[in-house]
């Protein structure tokens, strides 16, 4: 019987000994690419940019259709007329229909158009910074090896978590963070990193090429 309780005894503490080395390997952490991208010093420029785009080449864009629309609608509605009376041909009228048509469609989807041409010029121009912060990001998931990585929205706090956002910074050489992106899980290191330094505004638009 003494025997069978210490056999006993003994899986039950390999087990538990199995479970301990199981838990401690099991890591866990709070990463998102585009916030940690948004962080860069250099993404303000790229804001600019965007900003600019929006403004001068998409609002150019929009004009463009605008002025096309009436130009094809005044088009059709005089050549309809025609057709009715036999000087003008129905194929002419069909294309230009068409052609409006068109410009119709691209007045009344703008916002979703121009929503995606600017997220485009946007992944375009933060492309470098990108490569960057997945660069130091590889590093750390290879250096801490986690099981698991978590995004800030995905989580709550009240358990231990590391904040992934920190070491990434400390691996870009970055000294100033949100700090909604600091105090994130329970990083020891993660009081001791100094907020964001906002830039002083200068009121110009960058130079583009």
């Amino acid at each position: 019987m003494k025997k069978v309780f210490l056999s006993v005894f003994t899986i039950a503490a390999v087990l538990f000994s199995a479970q301990s080395v199981k838990a401690q390997q099991f890591k866990v952490g709070v990463f998102d690419l585009d916030l940690m991208v948004q962080a860069m010093p250099g993404y303000g420029y790229v804001d600019s940019l965007v900003n600019i785009y929006n403004t001068d080449s998409l609002g150019a864009e929009y004009e463009i259709y605008t002025t096309e629309y009436k130009r094809l609608d005044s088009t059709y509605k005089a050549d309809s007329v025609k057709v009715a009376a036999g000087t003008k041909s129905a194929t002419i009228l069909a294309y230009t229909d068409g052609e409006r048509r068109k410009m119709m469609t691209n007045l009344v989807y703008w916002q979703q158009i121009a929503q995606k041409k600017s997220e485009d010029r946007r992944g375009l121009l933060a492309q470098p910074l990108y490569e960057k912060v997945a660069a130091a990001y590889k590093k750390v998931l290879d250096a801490r090896k986690y099981t698991l990585v978590l995004k800030p929205q995905t989580y709550e706090l009240g358990f231990a978590i590391d904040n992934i956002f920190i070491s990434v910074a400390k691996e870009l050489k970055l000294t100033d963070l949100p700090q909604q992106l600091i105090y994130l899980g329970d990083d020891p290191d993660a009081v001791k990193a100094p907020p964001v330094k906002a830039p002083p505004a200068t009121g110009t638009k960058p130079k583009t090429n």
